[in-house]
């Protein structure tokens, strides 16, 4: 099976590009290969390789900046999915878009399924929703699909740019300074380690899942409890000397210009079915990756 795959070095390409599976003819294409924001090099990639899938891990997705470059974000996020879509659509192939828990408002208090209405509330959420619309309008929604739509959130590893490897050097810091690390606390979501959802993507294309799935790691937190947890693994692993006092924040203490989902649970119950895969929780999950930062 031969499986074309965007965003190769982000940190989400990068635990893809080292977990394939056997028989999996990998095309790994990256920033350098593959300008998602061009439309005709998509389509001219799909062309060339021919793959049985495309695996779309490639995204803009610099959230505030989003904001004042939201053509930008349109065409990765949305006119790259239509594209690509179009491309597989013409040789049938199937698609496997990566997309976010910021295509629902956050409004409400209990984890969203994977069939409720998008209504994302900035540009970076509204540039997803509208890519994870293209596709379902071109390959199909549903089991009978040519499409899958894995929406995620809070996703980290030991690589790349992300709220770990930020908060371990705002400890570092802060701890240095005797300061304390102010954090958000009303946001509410899951934290999701890169190679679990890793582990998703490649047991999407193995059993052929269509249709839309939710994947986080298991449990709940807030980025406070988040960042407590980096603090007191990273000591434990000898990752950090000594952590800095966290304290609670509000949003409205740390205003930025994309306004974020203020709970964005998943409901993944139905695609661990699907996908054969255990639950675990992001607490373990976390230790891991911070063992395995500086690898």
């Amino acid at each position: 099976m031969r499986v074309l795959l965007t965003g190769a070095n982000g940190q989400l390409g990068q635990a893809l590009r080292g977990s394939t599976p056997q028989g999996i003819e990998l095309i790994a294409t990256s920033r350098q290969d593959l300008d998602l924001a061009d439309p005709q090099a998509c389509r001219t990639i799909v062309d060339l390789h021919r793959p049985d899938w495309v695996l779309n891990a490639g995204a803009y997705t610099a959230v505030d900046q989003a904001e004042s470059e939201f053509d930008l974000a349109s065409a990765v996020n949305a006119e790259a999915p239509r594209a690509l879509a179009e491309a597989m659509n013409s040789m049938g192939g199937r698609l496997l878009q990566v997309s976010t828990d910021f295509v629902f408002n956050g409004q409400q208090g209990h984890p969203y399924q994977p069939d409720q209405p998008r209504d994302p509330l900035g540009a970076y959420g509204r540039s997803k929703s509208a890519g994870e619309q293209v596709v379902e309008e071109i390959l199909g929604c549903g089991v009978e699909s040519r499409a899958t739509i894995l929406r995620t959130g809070w996703v980290y590893g030991p690589v790349g740019r992300n709220f770990l490897l930020t908060m371990l050097r705002l400890h570092r810091l802060k701890a240095e300074a005797g300061e304390p690390l102010r954090v958000v606390a009303d946001q509410v979501g899951c934290p999701t380690a890169t190679f679990g959802l890793a582990a998703a993507c490649w047991a999407v294309i193995q059993h052929e899942v269509m249709g839309v799935l939710h994947w986080s790691d298991a449990g709940v937190a807030s980025w406070y409890d988040f960042a407590v947890a980096i603090g007191e693994l990273a000591v434990s692993h000898g990752v950090l000397s000594q952590a800095a006092q966290v304290l609670p924040i509000t949003t409205t203490d740390y205003p930025t210009p994309a306004k974020r989902p203020a709970y964005s649970l998943l409901a993944c119950g139905n695609t661990r079915e699907q996908l054969h895969l255990a639950p675990r929780h992001w607490r373990c999950a976390l230790e891991e990756v911070i063992q395995r930062v500086g690898e």
